[in-house]
């Protein structure tokens, strides 16, 4: 049976499995769909137009689904999507999309700390974890098995590339190379991410064939040609291949 605490707002326009708790002062508004085995904390909000998976964990004072801070936002249907099995910290903000019908998302297995202000159409893949009081501007683009260290900020319509690591307090104004560690002021690639790659499962051969193409590129190679032909490699061309609004970060000693 679901767990409600009696002094919880709940509207009767929300669908809410009843495995969810649902704690103390919490609001649920209308169109809320919150699926089995998630908890949701004291004091948290999640305004309408939220679908949230299974097994989430959405700490105090979390506030899902606020209207974008976008001076033109005339109060479109816009959604927030949350996949399974993440964790929210407490304090944390996470606001709609802009257009009508757009989607800011949030994959599966993520660990989002505490006060981080994740702003309208984002899309975040899985197993990311963003560090307390990261700060992403609106339509930032990060990969699964993302890094970002604490107080980092990203820029609007930045691209993070998949098994990125963000030093902390790092300012982005430009997109992040998949697999790299990135940091420093000037901000730069340093190297490769070698043991987020570890922690992600590649073996020898995966790694080795990543490391070849990341030189290659530090090498001004951005065809990445004799790489050898991997699905890391395929991805990272066509990650290069895409439409960058600001530029890719440069290479620390180039």
């Amino acid at each position: 049976m679901s767990s409600i605490h009696p002094t919880a707002v709940v509207s009767g326009k929300a669908e809410i499995d009843p495995s969810v708790a649902i704690g103390p002062f919490a609001v649920i508004e209308d169109n809320v769909h919150i699926a089995a085995g998630s908890t949701i904390g004291p004091h948290v909000v999640i305004r309408e137009f939220c679908r949230i998976g299974e097994n989430n964990t959405i700490d105090a004072h979390a506030i899902i689904g606020g209207y974008p801070q976008h001076t033109e936002f005339d109060g479109a249907e816009t959604w927030v999507e949350i996949g399974d099995n993440n964790v929210i910290r407490e304090g944390t903000i996470i606001h709609r999309a802009f257009e009508s019908g757009a989607v800011t998302k949030i994959g599966s297995d993520c660990f989002l700390m505490s006060q981080l202000h994740i702003g309208h159409d984002c899309v975040i893949g899985d197993k990311v974890t963003l560090s307390s009081c990261v700060v992403l501007g609106g339509h930032v683009e990060i990969g699964d098995c993302v890094v970002m260290g604490g107080a980092a900020g990203a820029h609007q319509f930045l691209r993070i590339g998949s098994y990125a690591m963000i030093g902390g307090c790092v300012p982005l104004r430009k997109d992040v190379l998949p697999f790299s560690m990135v940091g420093g002021d000037p901000v730069r690639h340093y190297r490769l991410n070698s043991i987020g790659l570890r922690r992600g499962g590649f073996d020898k051969e995966r790694y080795r064939a990543v490391e070849a193409a990341f030189r290659a590129l530090r090498d001004g190679n951005k065809e990445l040609s004799g790489v050898p032909e991997t699905d890391d490699v395929n991805q990272l061309r066509e990650w290069l291949a895409a439409k960058s609004k600001y530029g890719v970060y440069g290479f620390a000693g180039n």
